[in-house]
């Protein structure tokens, strides 16, 4: 298969007033056409600022990439000039945020922020654009386009204006689309309808996609691989099946375990026990000792490797045979 995007060693750091916070620690992962990857972990795990990074959206200062490469379709675009790298955002690589309300914008209709896209890189007069804008709205399932294509996004509910979101990115056919909790605060009727949405789109034009989320349930039908991260690092990667049927690392099996499931009703949720480390004081060793239930010795001191675990997944835990049950 083609790589789309690969990412190696990545770094990121946000230097405050309290300190540098180490968002991202040596992150890699990448994506072929036509693959979706989820990328999962709990809030400040670093996986919307290793996007933020890919996509040249990070804010700086505070945000500064301190190492690594970021290759899509063979060119570094941490080496790009501004202008190549803002062609590259939008024609070839788009996101879908995560609060479409804070994303798009209050005072443009949506037919003038769809139609944008082709202004500004297909170079489209504003009335064929807006007739672009409504075969959009049609793709994305949105009723009666044509008379809503004038609206504002406060007249649209979430799910419409994720749909939006959705045609945005979707506008001039990229070959990657990165996705940061796309169903966040929709209903779950809603959130399958975005997801099944997503899925046949990415189907229809083989695009790659980068699933941001802290659901598993979410991804379990249309993801390919998955990326877990704890504290700005991959700690398991893996074929979604493989994830779900054993995982090798304690943190993907405490977040596979707190899923609410039908067998389990009347039973008390399991939970990981404690919060998320500090990124500013990062626990020495596994970064997850403090919560794990298998931790020892070696786990306080040693910062675990990326073991390969098999040809397709690895685990960054020093005790993943046990996790296994090997």
């Amino acid at each position: 298969m083609d790589t789309l995007l690969d990412v190696r060693d990545l770094h990121v750091e946000f230097r405050t007033r309290d300190g540098v916070a180490k968002a991202v620690n040596g992150v890699n992962y990448s994506v072929n056409a036509g693959e979706t990857l989820a990328v999962l972990g709990e809030s400040g795990s670093g996986k919307s600022v290793t996007a933020q990074a890919i996509m040249g959206i990070l804010d700086s200062p505070p945000g500064h990439i301190t190492q690594g490469k970021i290759f899509f379709q063979g060119a570094d675009l941490l080496s790009l000039h501004r202008e190549a790298r803002r062609q590259v955002r939008g024609a070839k690589m788009a996101m879908i945020f995560q609060d479409a309300l804070s994303a798009l914008n209050p005072v443009l209709s949506v037919g003038d922020q769809l139609g944008e896209m082709y202004v500004v890189h297909r170079g489209m007069s504003r009335k064929d654009a807006r007739a672009r804008a409504v075969e959009l709205m049609d793709r994305v399932r949105i009723p009666a386009a044509k008379e809503r294509v004038g609206d504002y996004p406060h007249q649209f509910s979430g799910g419409m204006r994720q749909r939006i979101m959705i045609a945005m990115a979707m506008a001039l056919e990229p070959d990657l689309i990165i996705a940061d909790e796309p169903t966040t605060a929709l209903d779950v009727t809603v959130q399958a309808q975005v997801m099944e949405l997503l899925a046949e789109l990415q189907r229809e034009m083989r695009m790659g996609l980068i699933l941001i989320t802290h659901d598993l349930g979410v991804v379990a039908d249309v993801a390919d691989r998955i990326a877990v991260m704890y504290a700005g690092r991959i700690v398991e990667t893996a074929p979604v099946h493989e994830i779900y049927k054993a995982p090798a690392h304690p943190y993907t099996k405490g977040l596979l375990e707190s899923i609410p499931r039908l067998d389990l009703k009347g039973k008390e949720l399991y939970a990981i026990k404690g919060l998320p480390p500090s990124l500013i004081n990062i626990p020495p060793g596994c970064a997850f000792n403090p919560r794990c239930p298998m931790a020892q010795e070696v786990c306080r001191t040693d910062v675990p490797p990326l073991y390969k675990v098999s040809q397709t997944r690895a685990s960054a835990c020093h005790f993943w045979k046990e996790c296994l049950g090997d």
